[in-house]
């Protein structure tokens, strides 16, 4: 059993700064890129940013220069520094995984999706 769980959200004022976590644990054989999502009410989820296994990262432009995506691959966890937060920040925010576990005496990967952590930036 695979699990990604999320911590770090929470209110904050505009021009504040968050930091999320996303804890993977479980019975993982290969984990490579770490992704960001977020989802705001009426709108369709979108990355927000991406880290691979040796740490190359892309951005949403609308984050670009704002938020930073590092990892820990011994703990298997990524991070999203979130500053300068605005309030179009504000939403639901997922972590995401293509991970490989051992499966019928062999290696299958499937996608992963913690359960979201919400960020709320209004004054």
């Amino acid at each position: 059993q695979v699990q990604l769980v999320e911590s770090g959200g929470g209110l904050v004022q505009p021009g504040g700064s968050l930091r999320l976590s996303c804890a993977a644990s479980g019975n993982i054989a290969v984990i490579n890129a770490m992704d960001w999502y977020r989802q705001a009410p009426g709108k369709e989820r979108e990355l927000v940013a991406a880290i691979s296994s040796g740490g190359s990262t892309n951005y949403a432009d609308s984050v670009k220069g704002r938020f930073t995506i590092s990892r820990d691959n011994a703990k298997i966890t990524v991070y999203l520094q979130m500053n300068s937060l605005k309030p179009e920040d504000t939403a639901v925010y997922y972590c995401n995984a293509p991970i490989t576990v051992v499966a019928g005496g062999g290696l299958v990967e499937y996608d992963y999706w913690g359960q979201g952590t919400q960020v709320t930036v209004s004054s």
